[in-house]
């Protein structure tokens, strides 16, 4: 899978956006037209509704993760430094893969917990609570007093299941860019 490819999954989009920003996306969508190495002033040129700053507080966001690198140059004539970064779409697929392992294993974690207990709630749905705690308030809904019986939780146990499979699925095709 090429790296254009990881950028087109909608699970990337997602984690750029959450890790650099609203337009963090935006910025490595241009980084990567690019090819090469792009200066932070080149950038604002094409994501001209932001402000410099706002550019390079991305560029650090990326860049703490491990995103983004950057070389610096100073200009002998005024010295000011120029900064010149690149994108390491490699890492976005390592960070994508940390962070859906950790998912995974907290879904795992809630599906054997719904499977080895027995869940009450009451009639407006306020919440499932296990047996033990529903014992502690008398089978009476903490929120809302009403009494509460047992709840089915084959629902929620399919719906888990569906999301440790739907994020497999989305590991393996990011695992393919590493």
């Amino acid at each position: 899978m090429s790296r254009k490819s990881l950028l087109a999954l909608p699970i990337t989009k997602e984690f750029i956006t959450k890790v650099g920003g609203d337009y963090a996306y935006n910025l490595i969508k241009i980084c990567e037209k690019k090819g090469n190495k792009i200066t932070d002033e080149e950038i604002g040129k094409r994501l001209k509704n932001l402000k410099i700053t706002e550019i390079r507080t991305m560029l650090n966001r990326l860049h703490y993760r491990g995103i983004a690198q950057y070389q610096k140059t100073r200009n002998n004539k005024t010295g000011w430094y120029s900064y010149t970064w690149d994108i390491k779409t490699h890492r976005i697929a390592e960070l994508i893969l940390e962070e859906q392992a950790q998912e995974i294993s907290r879904l795992e974690r809630t599906l054997e917990f719904e499977k080895n207990y027995v869940f009450f709630g009451c009639k407006l749905f306020c919440e499932a609570v296990p047996f033990e705690i529903a014992a502690e308030y008398n089978f009476l809904c903490p929120r809302c007093g009403k009494k509460m019986s047992t709840v089915d939780n084959k629902k929620r146990l399919k719906n888990i299941k569906k999301q440790i499979e739907t994020i497999n699925i989305e590991l393996k095709t990011v695992g393919k860019n590493i």
